[in-house]
Protein backbone atom coordinates (compact mmCIF):
# COMPACT_ATOMS: atom_id res chain seq x y z
CA UNK A 1 0.00 0.00 0.00
CA UNK A 2 1.50 3.37 -0.97
CA UNK A 3 1.95 6.28 1.45
CA UNK A 4 -1.15 8.18 0.35
CA UNK A 5 -3.32 5.07 0.79
CA UNK A 6 -1.82 4.47 4.22
CA UNK A 7 -2.55 8.04 5.25
CA UNK A 8 -6.13 7.80 3.96
CA UNK A 9 -6.60 4.54 5.87
CA UNK A 10 -5.24 6.02 9.09
CA UNK A 11 -7.60 8.95 8.68
CA UNK A 12 -10.48 6.44 8.80
CA UNK A 13 -9.38 5.79 12.39
CA UNK A 14 -9.84 9.42 13.40
CA UNK A 15 -6.43 10.90 12.61
CA UNK A 16 -6.02 14.14 10.69
CA UNK A 17 -3.81 14.12 7.60
CA UNK A 18 -0.92 15.74 9.47
CA UNK A 19 -1.31 13.34 12.40
CA UNK A 20 -1.33 10.37 10.02
CA UNK A 21 1.76 11.72 8.21
CA UNK A 22 3.71 12.06 11.46
CA UNK A 23 2.45 8.66 12.70
CA UNK A 24 3.97 7.07 9.57
CA UNK A 25 7.16 9.06 10.17
CA UNK A 26 7.38 7.65 13.71
CA UNK A 27 6.83 4.17 12.30
CA UNK A 28 9.69 4.60 9.84
CA UNK A 29 12.17 6.41 12.10
CA UNK A 30 11.38 5.37 15.66
CA UNK A 31 10.96 7.83 18.54
CA UNK A 32 11.38 11.47 17.54
CA UNK A 33 11.23 14.89 19.14
CA UNK A 34 8.79 17.44 17.79
CA UNK A 35 11.67 19.24 16.06
CA UNK A 36 12.85 16.02 14.40
CA UNK A 37 9.32 15.09 13.30
CA UNK A 38 8.87 18.52 11.73
CA UNK A 39 12.19 18.24 9.92
CA UNK A 40 11.48 14.71 8.63
CA UNK A 41 7.98 15.50 7.34
CA UNK A 42 8.36 19.10 6.21
CA UNK A 43 5.45 20.12 8.44
CA UNK A 44 5.96 23.38 10.33
CA UNK A 45 7.13 23.01 13.94
CA UNK A 46 3.94 24.47 15.38
CA UNK A 47 1.76 22.13 13.31
CA UNK A 48 4.03 19.17 14.06
CA UNK A 49 3.74 19.73 17.81
CA UNK A 50 -0.05 20.09 17.47
CA UNK A 51 -0.22 16.87 15.48
CA UNK A 52 1.94 15.02 18.02
CA UNK A 53 -0.27 16.24 20.85
CA UNK A 54 -3.24 14.97 18.85
CA UNK A 55 -1.61 11.55 18.45
CA UNK A 56 -1.09 11.35 22.20
CA UNK A 57 -4.69 12.39 22.91
CA UNK A 58 -6.02 9.78 20.44
CA UNK A 59 -3.89 6.96 21.82
CA UNK A 60 -1.61 6.67 18.80
CA UNK A 61 1.57 7.82 20.55
CA UNK A 62 3.31 7.65 23.92
CA UNK A 63 5.92 10.06 25.23
CA UNK A 64 9.14 9.67 27.18
CA UNK A 65 10.67 12.49 29.18
CA UNK A 66 14.34 13.38 28.95
CA UNK A 67 16.34 16.38 27.88
CA UNK A 68 13.60 16.64 25.24
CA UNK A 69 10.19 14.98 24.99
CA UNK A 70 10.30 12.10 22.53
CA UNK A 71 7.25 10.59 20.87
CA UNK A 72 6.85 6.86 20.27
CA UNK A 73 4.20 5.39 18.00
CA UNK A 74 1.69 2.92 19.39
CA UNK A 75 1.76 -0.17 17.15
CA UNK A 76 -0.90 0.04 14.46
CA UNK A 77 -2.65 -3.17 15.55
CA UNK A 78 -2.93 -1.94 19.14
CA UNK A 79 -4.06 1.55 18.15
CA UNK A 80 -6.67 0.27 15.70
CA UNK A 81 -7.93 -2.41 18.11
CA UNK A 82 -8.36 0.19 20.84
CA UNK A 83 -10.24 2.46 18.45
CA UNK A 84 -12.54 -0.34 17.26
CA UNK A 85 -13.21 -1.42 20.86
CA UNK A 86 -14.09 2.14 21.81
CA UNK A 87 -16.40 2.53 18.83
CA UNK A 88 -18.17 -0.73 19.67
CA UNK A 89 -18.78 0.52 23.20
CA UNK A 90 -20.12 3.80 21.83
CA UNK A 91 -22.31 1.89 19.39
CA UNK A 92 -23.92 0.01 22.28
CA UNK A 93 -24.52 3.28 24.11
CA UNK A 94 -26.18 4.78 21.05
CA UNK A 95 -28.30 1.66 20.49
CA UNK A 96 -29.69 1.88 23.99
CA UNK A 97 -30.04 5.67 24.11
CA UNK A 98 -31.18 6.77 20.66
CA UNK A 99 -34.91 7.50 20.25
CA UNK A 100 -36.63 4.57 18.58
CA UNK A 101 -38.12 5.22 15.12
CA UNK A 102 -41.88 4.96 15.15
CA UNK A 103 -41.97 2.78 12.03
CA UNK A 104 -39.62 1.57 9.33
CA UNK A 105 -39.50 4.06 6.48
CA UNK A 106 -42.12 3.40 3.83
CA UNK A 107 -40.60 5.67 1.20
CA UNK A 108 -37.92 5.19 -1.41
CA UNK A 109 -34.35 5.85 -0.32
CA UNK A 110 -31.47 6.53 -2.70
CA UNK A 111 -28.15 4.91 -1.77
CA UNK A 112 -25.23 6.35 -3.75
CA UNK A 113 -21.66 5.16 -4.24
CA UNK A 114 -20.21 1.63 -4.21
CA UNK A 115 -19.00 1.82 -0.60
CA UNK A 116 -22.42 2.83 0.77
CA UNK A 117 -24.27 0.32 -1.41
CA UNK A 118 -21.91 -2.44 -0.31
CA UNK A 119 -22.47 -1.55 3.35
CA UNK A 120 -26.24 -1.48 2.83
CA UNK A 121 -26.30 -4.94 1.25
CA UNK A 122 -24.14 -6.36 4.05
CA UNK A 123 -26.46 -4.88 6.68
CA UNK A 124 -29.51 -6.21 4.84
CA UNK A 125 -28.07 -9.72 4.79
CA UNK A 126 -27.08 -9.50 8.45
CA UNK A 127 -30.61 -8.39 9.33
CA UNK A 128 -32.39 -11.15 7.40
CA UNK A 129 -34.75 -13.22 9.56
CA UNK A 130 -35.69 -15.98 7.10
CA UNK A 131 -34.50 -15.63 3.52
CA UNK A 132 -32.58 -13.54 1.00
CA UNK A 133 -32.46 -13.37 -2.78
CA UNK A 134 -29.49 -11.86 -4.61
CA UNK A 135 -29.26 -11.13 -8.32
CA UNK A 136 -25.82 -9.91 -9.42
CA UNK A 137 -22.57 -10.90 -11.10
CA UNK A 138 -20.42 -13.48 -9.33
CA UNK A 139 -17.72 -10.85 -8.82
CA UNK A 140 -20.13 -8.85 -6.67
CA UNK A 141 -21.46 -11.92 -4.86
CA UNK A 142 -17.93 -12.61 -3.63
CA UNK A 143 -17.96 -9.26 -1.80
CA UNK A 144 -20.77 -10.53 0.40
CA UNK A 145 -19.52 -14.12 0.80
CA UNK A 146 -18.70 -13.74 4.50
CA UNK A 147 -22.13 -12.29 5.34
CA UNK A 148 -23.93 -14.88 3.19
CA UNK A 149 -22.11 -17.80 4.79
CA UNK A 150 -22.87 -16.39 8.23
CA UNK A 151 -26.57 -16.07 7.40
CA UNK A 152 -26.70 -19.59 5.94
CA UNK A 153 -24.98 -20.94 9.06
CA UNK A 154 -27.81 -19.36 11.04
CA UNK A 155 -30.36 -21.30 8.96
CA UNK A 156 -31.37 -18.47 6.61
CA UNK A 157 -32.37 -19.42 3.08
CA UNK A 158 -30.18 -17.93 0.34
CA UNK A 159 -31.00 -17.90 -3.38
CA UNK A 160 -28.44 -16.43 -5.78
CA UNK A 161 -28.89 -15.58 -9.46
CA UNK A 162 -25.50 -14.99 -11.03
CA UNK A 163 -23.58 -15.22 -14.28
CA UNK A 164 -20.93 -17.85 -13.47
CA UNK A 165 -20.85 -21.25 -11.75
CA UNK A 166 -20.76 -20.62 -8.02
CA UNK A 167 -20.43 -23.09 -5.18
CA UNK A 168 -21.66 -21.96 -1.79
CA UNK A 169 -22.74 -24.64 0.64
CA UNK A 170 -26.36 -24.20 1.68
CA UNK A 171 -27.23 -21.68 -1.04
CA UNK A 172 -29.42 -22.32 -4.08
CA UNK A 173 -27.59 -20.94 -7.11
CA UNK A 174 -29.05 -20.30 -10.56
CA UNK A 175 -26.77 -19.43 -13.45
CA UNK A 176 -28.17 -16.63 -15.54
CA UNK A 177 -27.06 -13.99 -18.02
CA UNK A 178 -24.38 -11.38 -17.35
CA UNK A 179 -25.94 -8.81 -15.03
CA UNK A 180 -23.23 -6.25 -15.83
CA UNK A 181 -23.68 -3.44 -13.27
CA UNK A 182 -27.24 -4.33 -12.29
CA UNK A 183 -27.91 -5.76 -8.82
CA UNK A 184 -31.04 -6.74 -6.94
CA UNK A 185 -31.49 -7.85 -3.33
CA UNK A 186 -34.68 -9.00 -1.59
CA UNK A 187 -34.74 -9.65 2.16
CA UNK A 188 -37.59 -11.53 3.85
CA UNK A 189 -39.98 -10.47 1.07
CA UNK A 190 -40.09 -7.16 2.90
CA UNK A 191 -37.21 -4.96 1.71
CA UNK A 192 -35.44 -4.57 -1.60
CA UNK A 193 -32.41 -2.81 -2.98
CA UNK A 194 -31.95 -2.53 -6.72
CA UNK A 195 -29.94 -0.45 -9.16
CA UNK A 196 -26.37 -0.12 -10.41
CA UNK A 197 -23.18 -1.17 -8.67
CA UNK A 198 -19.52 -1.17 -9.67
CA UNK A 199 -19.35 2.37 -11.05
CA UNK A 200 -17.68 3.96 -8.05
CA UNK A 201 -19.31 7.14 -6.83
CA UNK A 202 -21.63 7.10 -9.86
CA UNK A 203 -23.43 3.94 -8.66
CA UNK A 204 -27.00 4.48 -7.47
CA UNK A 205 -29.47 2.05 -5.92
CA UNK A 206 -33.02 2.35 -4.65
CA UNK A 207 -33.94 0.89 -1.25
CA UNK A 208 -37.52 0.49 -0.11
CA UNK A 209 -40.00 -1.56 1.86
CA UNK A 210 -42.94 -0.57 -0.32
CA UNK A 211 -44.97 -3.80 -0.77
CA UNK A 212 -45.86 -3.11 -4.41
CA UNK A 213 -42.25 -2.47 -5.39
CA UNK A 214 -41.07 -5.53 -3.44
CA UNK A 215 -43.65 -7.66 -5.25
CA UNK A 216 -42.52 -6.40 -8.66
CA UNK A 217 -38.90 -7.41 -8.00
CA UNK A 218 -40.02 -10.75 -6.51
CA UNK A 219 -42.09 -11.52 -9.60
CA UNK A 220 -39.17 -10.57 -11.84
CA UNK A 221 -36.77 -12.91 -10.04
CA UNK A 222 -39.37 -15.68 -9.87
CA UNK A 223 -39.96 -15.46 -13.63
CA UNK A 224 -36.21 -15.48 -14.28
CA UNK A 225 -35.82 -18.62 -12.17
CA UNK A 226 -38.69 -20.33 -14.02
CA UNK A 227 -37.08 -19.49 -17.35
CA UNK A 228 -33.72 -20.89 -16.17
CA UNK A 229 -35.40 -24.10 -15.03
CA UNK A 230 -37.31 -24.38 -18.30
CA UNK A 231 -34.20 -23.92 -20.44
CA UNK A 232 -32.28 -26.40 -18.28
CA UNK A 233 -35.04 -28.97 -18.75
CA UNK A 234 -35.03 -28.47 -22.52
CA UNK A 235 -31.24 -28.87 -22.67
CA UNK A 236 -31.42 -32.09 -20.68
CA UNK A 237 -34.15 -33.45 -22.97
CA UNK A 238 -32.05 -32.60 -26.04
CA UNK A 239 -29.05 -34.46 -24.54
CA UNK A 240 -31.28 -37.44 -23.81
CA UNK A 241 -32.55 -37.44 -27.42
CA UNK A 242 -29.03 -37.43 -28.80
CA UNK A 243 -28.02 -40.30 -26.53
CA UNK A 244 -30.99 -42.38 -27.72
CA UNK A 245 -30.21 -41.97 -31.40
Amino acid sequence: MDTNRLIDTLMCFGLTRQEATIYLCLSQNGALTGYEAAKQTGISRSNAYSALAGLVDKGASYTTEGTAVRYHMVEAEEFCSNKIRSLKELREQLKSSMPKPRTETEGYLTVSGDAHIRDKVKNMIAGAKERMYLSMNAEYVSMFEKELKGAIANHKKAVILTDRPLTMSGAVVYRTEDKKTQIGVIIDSAYVLTGEFGRGEASVCLYTGQPNFVQVLKDSMRNEIKLIQLLKGENEREKGTVCNV
